[in-house]
């Protein structure tokens, strides 16, 4: 990667990119927020807000974030994993943020008898993301033609302006809708915190939001349950060590026990908590979680 070192500015803040629309968006607040930075000063596209004394987050296309990534004036952004590939950021740490998932796909029409992408040679494939695209090909050894444009793809396509496309595609619902099929995929993308290494700040925050991905992951759980059925509470749990064991007043036979499950593991297990004599089950979400 020729990635231009990146500066300190504002004061020796490191800046961080959030996306300024759409999912990508919605999710990476959330997931701020959840790990404890304020984010109520970003308004939109170019707002700007301080998370602390360390870190500066601004709102931006990622595109757009992606390109300022690259020339050094970004420390890190909230981005998906074809535009970390499109701008050659792939070498900087990376952590997955388990959204806004979907395939990196070539798809030409359904009619026009190829059977894979090797069957390109010599076309025309359009694309959002041309170095990328070039890239797959080239490592490939197909010659293709690789025109850049923007808007609908599926469309461009189905026309018959473009042999192909290289495009992203969640349910595959809008190129069969354009009768387009999928010839291979070349990543499964998903949104990412992509950062330099070696700030500490990053490394910090790159710690919170891991505690809260893993929080979502879990339910923190409190119950009654009878004293004498405790030890059935762990074997039903593989892995709780020590589950807290309350009191509960006026009452010898029963006690309070609060542990943190998986949401899987807690769902498959209710119709066996209530044959132990658990009741009163309530389940949510913890704020952070560290494994």
């Amino acid at each position: 990667m020729n990635a231009i070192p990146a500066r300190r500015p504002n004061g020796g803040r490191a800046r961080i990119a959030v996306p300024s629309k759409g999912r990508l968006r919605d999710e990476a607040l959330k997931l701020l927020s959840t790990a404890g930075y304020p984010t109520s000063g970003l308004r939109g596209s170019g707002s700007m807000a301080y998370a602390g004394e360390a870190l500066e987050l601004i709102e931006m296309r990622p595109r757009d974030a992606a390109a300022a990534l690259s020339a050094g004036a970004l420390h890190g952004a909230f981005i998906a994993t074809d535009i970390a590939m499109e701008h050659d950021l792939t070498d900087l740490t990376s952590r997955p943020l388990g959204y806004a998932r979907s395939s990196l796909v070539v798809a030409s029409r359904d009619d026009d008898g190829r059977r894979d992408h090797t069957d390109l040679a010599g076309g025309v494939v359009a694309t959002h993301m041309p170095n990328l695209t070039e890239a797959f090909f080239a490592a490939e050894g197909i010659d293709v033609r690789v025109v850049a444009m923007g808007g609908s793809l599926e469309g461009v396509c189905a026309a018959g302006l473009a042999d192909a496309i290289v495009d992203n595609s969640e349910t595959g619902t809008s190129l069969r809708q354009n009768r387009l099929r999928v010839l291979t995929v070349i990543e499964e993308c998903e949104a990412e915190f992509v950062h330099r290494p070696g700030l500490k700040a990053l490394e910090d925050l790159e710690l919170r939001l891991e505690a809260a991905l893993t929080a979502r992951q879990h339910r923190y759980v409190m119950l009654h349950i009878p004293r004498d059925r405790i030890d059935d509470l762990v074997d039903l749990f593989h892995g709780l060590e020590s589950p807290t064991v309350l009191p509960l007043a006026g009452r010898e036979d029963l006690a309070a026990v609060h542990f943190v499950a998986r949401n899987g593991e807690l769902w498959e297990r209710l119709v066996d908590l209530r044959a132990i004599g658990a009741s009163d089950i309530v389940a949510t979400q913890p704020v952070a979680l560290l494994e």
